[in-house]
């Protein structure tokens, strides 16, 4: 176990490229499954976008269902109850790979196989499970998730809405209202979350959607995106519910909210995947097909940055995803084989990297946006038209940086994380932190390093990356101690830089292992993204990390860490970036597509 990585640790140890798990490392299986997925979405998806644009409800349902008899909403519900068990790189990947076509679609799923399911499979009893699960996992029921309020959103421990216990003990009275609830219009189930008396945490109980129970809804509501994904704020009056429907036991729920959201932040980070690919792909096809000054506006070096960054962002976001997948996946197997329970394990597994969920969450729901911009901008005026299928990406890609936890809660859940990881021993920060601190005070090497290897000069600058880290948070936390959390832009500044190493590693780790498989010649476009994004990288752990260091460092030891993160962020060799630029929009353009 004490070889397994642990969350947080890419940070202070060294991870080798045959340790990740790639998209490459795909199973026979896990492609045909792809492929069956992709079949699905694009047979019954993709041609009715405007439907789901018109805000067509009833469709979303009626695709659920079908969704439901090809199995694809059972991946990761057990064996035992009607579900087919797969594991969490598998889930990833149905989520991933249906989620691209509209928001809508992406929504309704991720409501219901996640937070509309999983509780109930990982907190539930067996009774509750048995009684449940079967139905959801085939698309019989569908699952809505009850726990935002008009005065609960990011404090989501502060909902007002009651649970009181019935005179003969048998039941509770729900009394209150939660908004925003995916899929309440066609659920047959809610997961709602209430307070006994004035305890300090809030207690989950499941619902069943019965009108005639004390349960009302508002109409649907009107969206910027996402539009036919079911929205609607929902009231119970003494809506009664069987002691026995309580999930968890007493003052359970926020554990149970906290947990849920875990696994929806990495979930989310695939579901943006398959969007990008198909933003970059369609906008590739137009950049071919559009005729500007008697030549295609592909081949404009300014249409040309935009796909190469808009490629390189996917692919680093597919490559952090799914090494972190692997990671939880490997996580669960050790908990079971240690003699966990399957909800134990998958809890527990999840949990450990909780850091890395958050900084996907982040960085996927960011650079999924920006693509979409820059897919409008490359349809140029038919790209703010709804008969184009830009504005509607851009549209659904905006509420991926609210929902599961906003990107500014996650940002400072990733450090704050870390750092009690650090205060519990499972990340040892001190020791490397102090090195970082030995070596600001030493006189640097003026050697010039063997870099002939492929990544061998990136490795090196991401190691110095991860010392910039430690030399900023160490700094923070010297200075402000417990009171840390009272510093929220100094939190998202070393967030950033946090997330930044975490998806270039990944990238270029990717990248190293196919290149070792395929030979570099025939991976020099993956090569080209791979420093592209740390570059990009760099550039933002160098405005990030100053910006933090003048914040709280005055005199000779702001002096001394500006210099130092000088050092860290420091090419010996400059790549040139205009260059990789072109190599990797020489392929797409002669693809016509997304080809990684």
């Amino acid at each position: 176990m004490n070889d397994i990585t642990r969350g947080g640790q890419f940070l202070v140890k060294e991870t080798k490229c045959e340790d990740v798990f790639t998209p490459e490392d795909f199973s026979e299986e896990q492609i045909m499954m792809r492929d069956s997925v992709k079949e699905f979405v694009d047979k019954e998806i993709w041609p009715n976008k405007n439907r789901f644009e018109a805000k067509d409800y009833a469709f979303t349902e009626e695709v659920m269902k079908k969704a439901g008899e090809m199995g694809f909403l059972s991946v990761s519900v057990p064996e035992a109850y009607g579900g087919m068990g797969m594991g969490f790189v598998d889930t990833c990947l149905v989520c991933d790979y249906i989620s691209g076509a509209t928001g809508s679609f992406s929504t309704a799923f991720g409501a219901h196989t996640g937070i509309g399911t999983m509780p109930i499979t990982l907190y539930g009893t067996e009774e509750q499970k048995q009684k449940y699960v079967p139905k959801l996992a085939t698309g019989e029921w569908f699952g809505a998730y009850c726990l935002t309020e008009p005065g609960a959103g990011s404090d989501a421990n502060s909902g007002k809405t009651k649970a009181v216990l019935s005179a003969d003990g048998k039941q509770y009275s729900i009394t209150g209202g939660k908004m925003w609830i995916s899929n309440a219009g066609f659920c047959s189930l809610f997961i709602v979350f209430a307070r006994i008396e004035d305890d300090k945490n809030i207690t989950g109980f499941i619902i069943e959607n019965d009108p005639t129970n004390g349960i009302t809804m508002n109409e649907e509501e009107h969206k910027l995106g996402i539009r036919a994904s079911s929205t609607r704020q929902v009231f119970f009056n003494e809506t009664k519910v069987p002691v026995e429907n309580m999930l968890a036991g007493r003052g359970e729920g926020f554990k149970i909210a906290m947990n849920a959201l875990n696994v929806g932040r990495i979930k989310l980070a695939a579901a943006c995947l398959d969007a990008q690919r198909r933003v970059t792909t369609n906008a590739v096809h137009y950049a071919n097909e559009r005729i500007q000054f008697n030549v295609p506006i592909s081949s404009f070096g300014a249409i040309r940055y935009k796909l190469a960054e808009m490629a390189a962002s996917a692919y680093a976001g597919e490559s952090a995803t799914y090494r972190a997948a692997k990671d939880i996946e490997t996580r669960i197997k050790l908990r079971e084989e240690e003699g966990a329970s399957h909800q134990e394990a998958e809890l527990k597994g999840v949990e450990e990297f909780a850091i890395e969920c958050s900084i996907l969450k982040v960085a996927v729901s960011e650079d999924v946006q920006n693509c979409a911009d820059e897919g409008i901008q490359i349809y140029g005026g038919m790209g703010f038209s709804e008969d184009t299928p830009m504005e509607s990406a851009w549209r659904d890609a905006r509420i991926a940086r609210i929902y599961e936890g906003t990107n500014e809660i996650n940002r400072m859940l990733s450090v704050g994380m870390l750092i009690k990881k650090a205060m519990k021993g499972h990340v040892d920060l001190l020791g490397p932190a102090s090195k970082v601190q030995e070596e600001l005070m030493g006189i640097p090497s003026f050697d010039i390093p063997d870099y002939s290897e492929l990544f061998s000069e990136e490795k090196e600058l991401i190691g110095k990356l991860k010392k910039a880290f430690l030399m900023v948070a160490g700094g923070a936390v010297q200075k402000y101690g417990p009171d840390l959390d009272a510093h929220q832009q100094l939190l998202t500044a070393a967030a950033d830089i946090l997330i930044e190493i975490y998806m270039a590693e990944s990238t270029v780790l990717r990248t190293e292992k196919l290149a070792k498989k395929a030979g570099e010649a025939n991976v020099k476009e993956q090569i080209a993204m791979a420093k592209l994004y740390l570059y990009k990288a760099v550039d933002v752990v160098t405005q990030k990390g100053k910006e933090s260091i003048i914040s709280f460092a005055e005199g000779d030891e702001q002096r001394m860490m500006l210099m130092g993160l000088r050092r860290f962020t420091k090419y010996t060799n400059m790549p040139n970036i205009v260059g990789l630029r072109e190599t990797i929009t020489t392929k797409l353009v002669a693809e016509n597509s997304y080809c990684f």
